[in-house]
C-alpha cells in the first residue's frame, strides 16, 4: 500500500488544502490528514476542532484518514504509520524556500520523500493566516473554506491562545 501524509495545523481547513489532498488521494492508496499543533502559531480553532473539520469536509473522499500527528518529528510520525511520502502544496517559490530544508532532513532522518504539488492558480494567494484576518475583520471568506468551516468561522468557533499538544 503506498501511503502518503499530508500535514498541516489547517487552522482552518481551506479550499487550498482541500485540493491538495484530493489530488494526492489520486496518486496514493491513502492519505493521512496529519492535524499538528505549531508551538509558534496562535491557533483560532483547538485541535479538536481542527480534527473535527477536517474529518467533516473529507468525508466524502475515499482513503483519506484523520488523524493528530502528537508530539515529536514528522519523520518519526511517517515511520512510525509506513508513509512513503510528505505531500506538501505550494503557492510560491518562498513555500519552496521553507519547505526544501524540511524535505531534506525528514529523507535523511526516516528515508521518507516530499512530494511538492503546486496549487492551482485560482487557490495560490490562499492561507489559514489570510483566511483569519479577512474573516476577523468582517470579510466574507464563504468562497475559500468547505460550508462546515464558514459556519463555525461564522459562529465564532474558539480563540485559542495555548491549548494542550497533541
Amino acid at each position: 500500500m503506498r501511503r502518503a501524509v499530508c500535514p498541516g495545523s489547517f487552522d482552518p481547513i481551506h479550499n487550498g488544502h482541500l485540493e491538495v489532498i484530493a489530488r494526492a488521494a489520486s496518486l496514493f492508496d491513502e492519505v493521512i490528514v496529519a492535524v499538528s499543533n505549531n508551538p509558534a502559531k496562535k491557533y483560532r480553532f483547538t485541535l479538536g476542532e481542527r480534527l473535527d473539520m477536517a474529518r467533516e469536509t473529507l468525508a466524502s473522499l475515499k482513503g483519506i484518514v484523520v488523524e493528530p500527528v502528537g508530539d515529536g518529528l514528522l519523520a518519526e510520525y511517517c515511520r512510525q504509520r509506513g508513509v512513503s511520502a510528505i505531500v506538501k502544496g505550494l503557492r510560491s517559490s518562498s513555500d519552496f524556500d521553507y519547505e526544501l530544508p524540511m524535505a531534506t532532513m525528514n529523507r535523511q532522518l526516516s528515508g521518507v520523500e516530499t512530494v511538492f504539488l503546486p496549487a492551482e492558480a485560482h487557490y495560490i494567494h490562499l492561507s489559514s493566516t489570510l483566511i483569519k484576518e479577512v474573516a476577523g475583520l468582517g470579510g466574507s471568506v464563504s468562497d475559500y473554506v468547505p460550508r462546515s468551516v464558514h459556519r463555525r468561522m461564522v459562529a465564532g468557533g474558539s480563540s485559542v491562545d495555548d491549548q494542550p499538544r497533541g
